[in-house]
């Protein structure tokens, strides 16, 4: 496949392809062990949330074979926003053929449109496949310079 048919590939969801998006999401998670909340609850989520610009859901193929989610918040250091990659998946058979690719490459181009500086990941660090997919396309776990990688923090706060 060329990159330009990938590139056509690549779509915006809207909030009613919510289910799609909860769908390829729940997938995701229960491939990796991961708990999710269920395609219900997480369509429902993505009907409120896709509607606001805050959090944009980009979808590959027709029908939808990968998304990405990405989520973009007001920053102190530069004009723009700050965009996090928050997920990024492709069905087991169809990965290989640079979907996963196009679909980063398509949120790479979201962001800069948006006006983000930069595109931030977080990949847990056993997961060696996805970062060796996120370095191959020039993502880097340590600053300009700086010698130590960075760290990736956080507190449940549901107790």
């Amino acid at each position: 496949m060329t990159r330009q048919e990938l590139d056509r590939q690549i779509r915006t969801a809207a909030a009613a392809d919510a289910a799609t998006v909860a769908t390829l999401l729940d997938a995701f998670n229960r491939e990796f062990d991961t708990p999710t909340p269920g395609i219900e609850i997480l369509t429902a989520r993505l009907r409120r949330t896709l509607t606001g610009g805050d959090l944009v859901a980009l979808l590959s193929g027709n029908p939808a074979t990968g998304v990405a989610v990405v989520s973009f918040r007001p920053a102190v250091w530069t004009d723009g926003p700050v965009a996090l990659l928050e997920e990024l998946y492709v069905q087991p058979a169809l990965r290989r053929h640079r979907l996963g690719h196009a679909l980063l490459e398509a949120t790479c181009h979201l962001a800069r449109t948006r006006g983000a500086e930069e595109l931030q990941i977080n990949v847990d660090g056993v997961d060696t496949d996805a970062r060796r997919f996120y370095e191959a396309h020039g993502f880097r776990h340590t600053e300009p310079g700086a010698p130590e990688p960075m760290y990736f923090y956080y507190r449940d706060l549901t107790d």
